[in-house]
Order: C-alpha cells, then structure tokens, then sequence
C-alpha cells in the first residue's frame, strides 16, 4: 500500500497509531491534539531551509506525534498535511 508522507504521519522510526494496519514502524504514538497559538508555518523537515507546506493560523489544530529539539511533528488535521511545527507556537488543547 503506498504511503504519502505529505499526508500520513510514518517515517522509519515512527507512525501514527492510526496507520498500524497500512504501515510497520518500530513505534506508533497516538495523536494528541494541541492549538496554535502563534501563526507559524508547517514545513517538510527540521532544515533551515525546508519546505513550507502551509502555514497555520492562531486558533487552528496540530495533532502532535513527537516533540523533540523545540519542534513538534505531526499532522495539520485542516490541511491534510504532516510536517514540523514550531513547538513554541502550540498549547496543549484542553
């Protein structure tokens, strides 16, 4: 089964709970949903200069997978897309 990682949270060390019956990885986290709170661009990798692939607005959701090195990876529910944030412009939703 062909797997986008534009769109489905899988890379080679992790997946999103969520595909474990498309795709293996060595672990799985479940989403957990948190909200921007500073306008800030989802982008391709953790490279200076990476892709931007949308930006995000105040308000909107990210549905975190990892936090690591001031970046959260996960999928933008909205757009569709998976990418990096900025884990400074996000709060954990209540």
């Amino acid at each position: 089964m062909h797997i986008d990682p534009r769109t489905d949270a899988a890379r080679r060390d992790l997946a999103d709970v969520r595909l474990a019956d498309r795709v293996f990885a060595p672990h799985y986290a479940a989403p957990l949903t948190w909200i921007v709170t500073t306008a800030t661009p989802l982008v391709e990798s953790r490279a200076d200069n990476a892709e931007i692939l949308t930006s995000l607005g105040s308000g909107d959701l990210f549905e975190v997978l990892e936090l690591s090195a001031g970046y959260a990876w996960g999928r933008a529910p909205a757009a569709g897309l998976v990418g990096y944030v900025d884990a400074n412009c996000l709060k954990a939703a209540q």
